[in-house]
């Protein structure tokens, strides 16, 4: 019910508003109406009045004129125009004539930007001022780009035509080198807003590519040619520190240089220039040529990568992502050009250094140099920290290190090969050691020779020390088995040299010997005053000073070299202290029989002359009256034997004369055994003779001389009486108290020997 109610209300309210519409539209219409009504007075008064004004004309026309009313007007109207015309025709040609003047010269003012654009243009171009070019030109494509007025179309083909060659020009001025990053940079935003067709920035890339090896390869023709004697004359692509800004990484070539250079000149005087080999400065001159191009090169890629080559505004997005997509697609050939710079950087290098590490084909483009001798490891120790650095900087571009692998590699054999020569050269180096042995003797029985020779290879593992440190991301000199090997042979070698050198010198003929003063301990007497006046060694003394030497070496030098190749991270020490004290004892034992045999064999052979001197018999002589004069001569000449090994070195005395009494002893017991019988004297004769040698050297006794003096007592006759007992004993005492003058020196290394 209420529903319905509501529904009523509505349309009545409908129909109220229908009648007030309608109530509306007559009272406009009634308005119109009642104007018309009031004016209609008006109206017919003046359709009247023309009416009347009509029939007066039509009258007069017709009773007085001819034809039309109006034609007499209408003639009279036409003389007037010819009049005026005739009056004004020039004037009004001359108004003609400036009003097109007028609208000639608006357009010209108002299209004067487009007319002028074309001179605008060049002249821009003449003054370098790109921008205003460009900025130009989109404005005039914006306004006339699609015009079909033909002066409009014939300007604007003018203004294309400029900008095509301004487009030839910028893409030439990309393409020219050198050229810095920032003008790269710039000529490639240039012809990216000319709209040019292609990849300006990629292009600029490939150029700088291509340019970067030819003078890569032009460095090293350069070099090889003045190797060779044929310098060439200043070329201006050379001359990098002139042409090309170097960047900030660039610095770290010349600072490092600063830093390399504690042993090597770094300047670029023409003084060093002759001194440096010229593989050293050929690869000083490459690497500062890559580490000076190659980071713009880089960071020219990285904005095309990045898309920041262009102006990072809303209307320069399109072009940001074009160059983002190029980019990801241009990627791997990038790699390439990265890898192909690398590999010919390595390669020039190893041609220059290490040619034998490249194939017959590699050597021809990037070798060519002359070998007449092969660098010092002080030069490779040098190269090395250059091509360091020059990996440093390159690591600092954030280059990926797989691109990078290839230096590591030449790095690890550079410095392979540095440890190589090194270790050749220090072999050559003992050997001039070797020939400058002076044969001064100190206190300790010692030439400077073992000192040295222990310098010598301190030094030279020293010289090696950065070169076998790693670096970061570098492998370990010694990762191979082959390297550890040959090192280790080489180190065997210079060893061996020495020791070959050490003989050589203990049989050098006396005429090659130098004069020489040997020193002594001044606290020690000078028994044999003889041995310093006469200047000159003999084989002997010579054996000796190397005997001396040898045991000094085996104590103390080669284990402090052992301990210095540990100290450096060299594999196989024990192999090597293994081989070369087997080798310096072999050494050691040949040269010390030579001595023992050149002094014990003529003390033995005198022996028996002496004892059967004045046709003695052991079976018919008197009764003893002292040690006969065979066995005194003898015991001189061992006192002269100690004389001379105490002069040159104290610790040999006790085994030198060791074997010396051996050889006696054995000697003695060997003719005590021939004689066939003794008679009563004779026995206490032999005795007191054996007994008086034994004593005297009982210092030097071994068991193979006891052993030798014990079967010399058993072949003779035991003594039956004290009478002969007490003889014995008398004639010992009386030989000793006659004797102790000589004796003196066996009694001073007795009470040495019981010091130590």
């Amino acid at each position: 019910m209420h529903k319905y109610k509501m529904e009523n209300n509505c349309f009545d309210q409908l129909k109220m508003a229908v009648m007030n519409l309608k109530k509306q539209a007559n009272k406009k219409n009634e308005g119109s109406l009642a104007y018309v009504k009031g004016g209609l007075s008006t109206f017919f008064e003046a359709q009247d009045a023309l009416s009347a004004i009509h029939q007066k004309l039509e009258a007069d026309g017709t009773e007085k004129v001819e034809g039309s009313m109006t034609q007499k007007l209408e003639n009279v109207l036409n003389r007037a125009s010819n009049t005026a015309d005739t009056l004004f025709q020039e004037v009004l040609g001359r108004k003609d004539k400036a009003d097109s003047t007028r609208n000639a010269l608006n357009v010209l003012q108002r299209f004067k930007f487009l007319f002028n654009l074309p001179l605008n243009i060049e002249r821009n171009i003449q003054k370098g001022d790109y921008d205003v070019v460009i900025n130009d030109y989109e404005k005039a494509k914006s306004l006339f780009g699609k015009t079909e007025v033909q002066v409009f179309k014939k300007y604007y083909a003018e203004v294309e035509t400029r900008i095509e060659a301004l487009r030839e020009l910028l893409l030439d001025k990309l393409l020219e080198t050198p050229s810095t990053l920032h003008d790269q940079k710039r000529y490639i935003r240039y012809i990216s807003d000319l709209h040019a067709s292609g990849d300006p920035a990629w292009q600029c890339i490939g150029a700088q590519h291509q340019w970067i090896l030819q003078l890569m390869h032009s460095c090293k023709e350069s070099y090889v040619k003045e190797q060779k004697g044929n310098p060439l004359l200043h070329s201006p692509l050379m001359d990098l520190d002139g042409d090309v800004h170097p960047s900030p990484i660039g610095h770290l070539s010349q600072t490092a240089s600063l830093k390399r250079g504690s042993s090597f000149q770094s300047g670029r005087d023409d003084a060093w220039r002759y001194k440096v080999p010229q593989q050293v400065a050929f690869v000083e001159k490459l690497t500062k040529l890559v580490v000076s191009q190659l980071p713009n090169f880089w960071k020219l890629w990285i904005s095309y990568v990045n898309g920041s080559l262009f102006s990072e505004t809303a209307e320069k997005s399109g072009q940001m992502e074009r160059s983002k997509k190029n980019a990801r697609q241009k990627q791997n050939d990038f790699k390439k050009m990265i890898q192909e710079m690398m590999q010919s950087l390595v390669r020039l290098i190893r041609g220059a250094l290490l040619p034998f590490s490249l194939r017959e084909g590699e050597l021809r483009q990037y070798g060519g140099w002359e070998m007449k001798s092969e660098l010092s490891g002080q030069w490779l120790t040098h190269v090395i920290q250059t091509v360091r650095l020059t990996y440093e900087s390159l690591t600092a571009l954030e280059i990926p290190n797989d691109m990078l692998q290839i230096i590591q590699d030449l790095i690890l054999d550079l410095r392979v090969r540095c440890i190589m020569v090194t270790l050749q050269h220090t072999a050559e180096d003992v050997k001039r050691l070797a020939e400058k042995e002076d044969w001064v003797v100190d206190n300790e029985g010692l030439t400077s020779l073992p000192s040295q020779f222990e310098q010598c290879i301190i030094q030279s593992l020293q010289s090696l020390k950065s070169v076998i440190d790693c670096k970061p991301g570098e492998a370990s000199v010694f990762q191979q088995h082959k390297t550890q090997e040959d090192v280790c042979q080489l180190s065997i070698n210079i060893m061996q040299v020495f020791i070959d050198y050490l003989e050589q010198l203990s049989t050098k003929p006396d005429g090659d010997i130098d004069t020489t003063h040997l020193s002594v301990d001044v606290s020690s007497p000078d028994l044999f005053g003889s041995i310093h006046e006469d200047t000159s060694l003999s084989s002997e003394q010579r054996l000796l000073i190397v005997l001396s030497n040898c045991c000094y070496l085996e104590r103390h030098t080669f284990i402090n070299i052992a301990e210095h190749f540990e100290k450096h991270g060299f594999q196989g020490v024990e192999k090597i202290t293994q081989v070369s004290m087997e080798s310096l004892k072999e050494l050691d034992q040949r040269l010390f029989e030579i001595y023992i045999e050149a002094k014990a064999d003529p003390i033995v052979g005198s022996l028996e002359p002496g004892i059967y001197a004045g046709y003695f018999d052991w079976k018919d002589c008197l009764v003893p009256t002292g040690v006969r004069n065979y066995l005194k001569e003898a015991l001189v000449n061992i006192i002269a034997v100690h004389a001379e090994v105490f002069t040159i070195s104290k610790e040999l005395v006790p085994r030198v004369l060791s074997r010396i009494v051996e050889a006696v002893s054995e000697e003695l017991s060997r003719l005590m055994q021939c004689v066939s019988s003794f008679s009563k004297n004779g026995a206490l004769q032999a005795r007191l003779e054996i007994f008086a040698l034994r004593d005297t050297v009982a210092v030097y006794l071994t068991p193979e001389s006891n052993s030798s003096f014990k079967q010399a007592l058993e072949a003779l006759p035991q003594l039956s009486s004290g009478a002969d007992k007490k003889l014995l004993e008398e004639l010992l005492n009386k030989f000793k108290s006659s004797m102790h003058l000589q004796l003196t020196c066996f009694q001073a290394a007795s009470s040495a020997m019981m010091k130590t």
